[in-house]
């Protein structure tokens, strides 16, 4: 029986905009590695709208679940990056209602594990940010960069000063200063582009609801009502940025250029790590271990990737750690050599390379590739308990080989 993976976007994307595709590094290492480790079958890109709700996000899964069924057949595992892993772990829940006219649980039935990549599983105080006026122009001006950095490896120096001055000291009309930025940006590209990158933005402008259910609070009640699919595995990877500070701006480079992106992503970082105390995520001991095993420090809640603090990325069974910024793990690292070219834009100065990025992903095809065996871990986050999960220890260098 064939096994296909199906690649869930979060919420800073786009499935492709055009021709630039958010998971396109990911994609050719799963290629190559999948197939040995018994992962034979398609990679396949679900296409969802970034902002809209969960549940709508949600349906999207199960209907490209539904392609692969009626199509070659066979068995999907999952792997959602930032919100696109709630995305998949709603879709696979048992009895869920989603807004679809496809057999949700025909779908579900057919998966056999959810991977999640550096997802909010207990929230993140972005999404405060993100859900008012300048945070939703803000988001709305880091996909369009993403987009742009992916064509030509690096945004205009004057937008990205812009940029910076419009994220530290706001004016009262943020909308403005965004709408000039952005108009600016899609002047550099041919008109058929253009067209298809408007054509994105304006399909997503008219739900904006995921914002504000990936708040701690929020998935605090999503927890509670999403339950975990018995005979699905459920695994994550866990990502940490470097902390800001004068190592990280000295690794990013002392270029006007490479300093306003490190600015950028500072201001990120602050706000990632601001989760109330009343709502951050309490690792058990087993937790806390493994954490400390995969990064050789302790994590404490003021630890994230610029987007998603590391101890609410726990769900599941820890399959690798990695000190990388919430774009690196997904390959948005600075590479421009390889072919085809890594480009970063946002310089966390975490040094993510090549090399730790093939042996992530090679991680995650053997872990997709072995057979189930024993009992199953249960969900990260119930009551801090997963039974049967493995530490990093018992696992020998899987974790700890991505640092």
């Amino acid at each position: 029986m064939a096994h296909h993976v199906l690649l869930v976007p979060g919420f800073f994307g786009f499935t492709s905009a055009g021709d630039f595709t958010y998971f396109g590094h990911v994609r050719d290492v799963l290629a190559e590695v999948g197939p040995p480790a018994g992962v034979d079958g398609e990679i396949r890109l679900v296409r969802t709208d970034p902002t809209a709700s969960l549940r709508s996000r949600a349906a999207r899964v199960a209907e490209a679940i539904r392609e692969v069924l009626d199509g070659p057949g066979g068995e999907v595992s999952l792997v959602g990056h930032s919100s696109g892993g709630l995305d998949a772990r709603l879709a696979v829940s048992p009895a869920v209602s989603l807004p679809t006219d496809v057999d949700v649980e025909r779908c579900a039935r057919a998966v056999r594990a959810v991977v999640t990549v550096a997802s909010p599983h207990h929230g993140t105080p972005t999404a405060h940010f993100f859900s008012n006026l300048l945070g939703q122009q803000v988001l709305k001006l880091l996909s369009i960069c993403t987009i742009y950095s992916l064509r030509a490896g690096r945004l205009p120096l004057g937008i990205l000063l812009r940029m910076v001055k419009l994220i530290r000291s706001p004016g009262r009309k943020p909308e403005g200063v965004v709408a000039q930025i952005f108009a600016d940006l899609l002047a550099d590209f041919s008109i058929s582009r253009r067209r298809s990158i408007e054509d994105f933005f304006r399909s997503i402008s008219g739900d904006q609801d995921l914002v504000a259910q990936i708040t701690p609070a929020a998935m605090d009640l999503f927890n509670a009502s999403t339950q975990d699919r018995p005979g699905v595995r459920y695994g994550c990877v866990v990502t940490r940025a470097r902390p800001p500070g004068i190592t990280s701006a000295l690794r990013v480079g002392l270029g006007v250029y490479a300093q306003a992106t490190h600015a950028v992503y500072v201001a990120l970082h602050r706000i990632s790590g601001r989760t109330p105390e009343p709502r951050a995520r309490l690792l058990s001991p087993a937790e806390a271990d493994e954490l400390r095993e995969a990064f050789h420090k302790p994590v404490g809640p003021e630890a994230n990737d610029g987007i998603v603090p590391t101890a609410s990325q726990l769900w599941g069974e820890p399959i690798a750690g990695a000190w990388a910024d919430h774009l690196d793990v997904i390959g948005h690292f600075d590479h421009p050599t390889h072919v085809p070219p890594h480009f970063d834009w946002l310089a966390s100065g975490t040094g993510f390379t090549r090399p730790q990025f093939e042996r992530l992903w090679s991680d995650v095809a053997a872990w997709l590739g072995t057979p189930r065996s024993g009992p199953e871990p249960s969900a990260g986050g119930r009551g801090g308990e997963r039974e049967g999960a493995v530490r990093a220890s018992e696992r020998g260098a899987t974790v700890a080989s991505i640092l």
